[in-house]
């Protein structure tokens, strides 16, 4: 099937906009969980409903990440409540994490939170991602930092988590994992892949400093250079996730397309 031209017939009950929505959140959870930045049934990432400013998408607790589909994804308003009559629970973590950041934010449609490997490792370093590679360039001085407060389940945290991400699309949260947020679950998705791939670029080569090799650091202002050519989308350089995107659900399309139903 065609990721780009296909557009499947929304369920009956189901506006064709919150449909569609669906289908490109379930794509992006099985993105994750196809590039091992999963955790289990851990984890997720949430969509606004489309013209719908209380109510969003996210993953029914109990289901790993290569199971998620269209239809199973659970609609909540920015109090908890279902909004779907379904079966599933709603993890709290999730609710208190994303209902802060959609209702603070406007152009937060999409929040993603992973606990995947390299960013939860340089989220326990004072200074978090470091500008060692052009992946990590995008992030420079644009990284906030949220400390860790134990699992995220007490409601007065909403206020922290809101305040520390400020007017940034990525925070490390100490200790504990990373969040990004995108106008779309590519943007989202994106953010989270070059953060990651960043990260552990980062480890590997303080690994090789810690043998013995001396690390190079590019000076400010070519960081601060490279960094407003990513943000400011100088040249060809475009939004993250508006080419990569559709490739990548081509892709999926391609091995799985189950996410759709």
């Amino acid at each position: 099937m065609n990721a780009m031209s296909a557009r499947e017939p929304a369920p009956r009950g189901i506006e064709p906009a919150e449909w569609d929505a669906r289908v490109k959140l379930a794509a992006c959870y099985r993105m994750v969980a196809k590039l091992g930045m999963d955790d289990l049934i851990y984890n997720h990432i949430s969509l606004r409903v489309p013209g719908h400013e209380d109510q969003f998408l996210i993953n029914p607790y109990g289901l790993l990440f290569d199971e998620i589909t269209a239809s199973t994804l659970v609609k909540i308003d920015t109090k908890g409540n279902k909004l779907d009559d379904t079966p599933h629970a709603v993890n709290v973590a999730a609710f208190v994490i994303h209902a802060a950041i959609h209702t603070s934010n406007h152009d937060a449609a999409c929040v993603l939170h992973t606990h995947s490997d390299a960013s939860v490792a340089v989220s326990g370093q004072e200074k978090g991602l470091l500008p060692l590679s052009q992946f990590a360039m995008r992030f420079y001085d644009r990284q906030a930092f949220h400390d860790y407060e134990g699992v995220a389940i007490d409601l007065d945290e909403q206020t922290r988590l809101v305040r520390d991400l400020g007017p940034h699309k990525v925070m490390l949260m100490r200790n504990h994992g990373i969040l990004t947020v995108g106008r779309t679950p590519g943007e989202a998705f994106m953010l989270l892949y070059y953060f990651e791939r960043a990260a552990r670029i980062q480890l590997q080569m303080q690994a090789a400093a810690a043998a013995g090799a001396k690390l190079v650091m590019p000076p400010y202002q070519v960081c601060e250079k490279a960094a407003r050519q990513f943000w400011e989308l100088q040249g060809d350089i475009l939004v993250p996730g508006e080419r990569e995107w559709p490739a990548l659900m081509r892709q999926l399309d391609r091995t799985d397309s189950s996410y759709r139903n």
